[in-house]
């Protein structure tokens, strides 16, 4: 076999592998974008721990296809970027969509959210939620707030008992 078959089949190893294994995996088309956006684009995702790489189009199918994701294939159309992160299924979609208010040229086509492909809405949603800290400090403001109450409640019992012993 070719060297170039056995690079191409490598290719789309990696593509299929890095689908199955990505928390989400976000497919934007960047046309209209210049080099200086194009460089900020991918300094903020790699900021995020997000991996975003172009690859041939024909390669990207054969491993949607390989990953059980031949959905994808429609949306492998024209110049295709693809975001995939590991660790956070919320920090691609917040980047690019963050990225794409400001810079009108990047579009989201479509992603793999967790495994399964994921609709525009869905992908628009997940941009929305806050981040893990976001989500942190609101479940801590939720878990104190019964314990703010109750010294709340109790700091009053003491005032109005103060109040009727003096």
């Amino acid at each position: 076999m070719s060297k170039v078959m056995e690079t191409k089949k490598q290719v789309v190893s990696e593509i299929s592998t890095k689908l199955r294994d990505s928390q989400s995996t976000l497919l934007v088309d960047y046309r209209g974008l210049d080099v200086a956006e194009v460089t900020e684009l991918r300094k903020q995702l790699r900021e995020a721990g997000v991996e975003f790489k172009v690859y041939k189009n024909t390669l990207a199918r054969l491993a949607a296809n390989e990953a059980d994701l031949s959905e994808l294939n429609d949306i492998l159309v024209g110049p295709t970027a693809i975001a995939f992160s590991n660790e956070d299924v919320v920090a691609p979609a917040k980047v690019l969509n963050n990225f794409a208010k400001e810079h009108e040229a990047l579009e989201i086509k479509g992603g793999v959210i967790e495994g399964k492909v994921a609709t525009l809405e869905q992908i628009k949603e997940l941009a929305d939620l806050p981040n893990y800290e976001g989500l942190l400090s609101m479940l801590l403001s939720v878990l104190q707030a019964p314990v703010r109450n109750f010294a709340y409640a109790t700091k009053a019992i003491a005032e109005q008992k103060e109040e009727q012993g003096a």
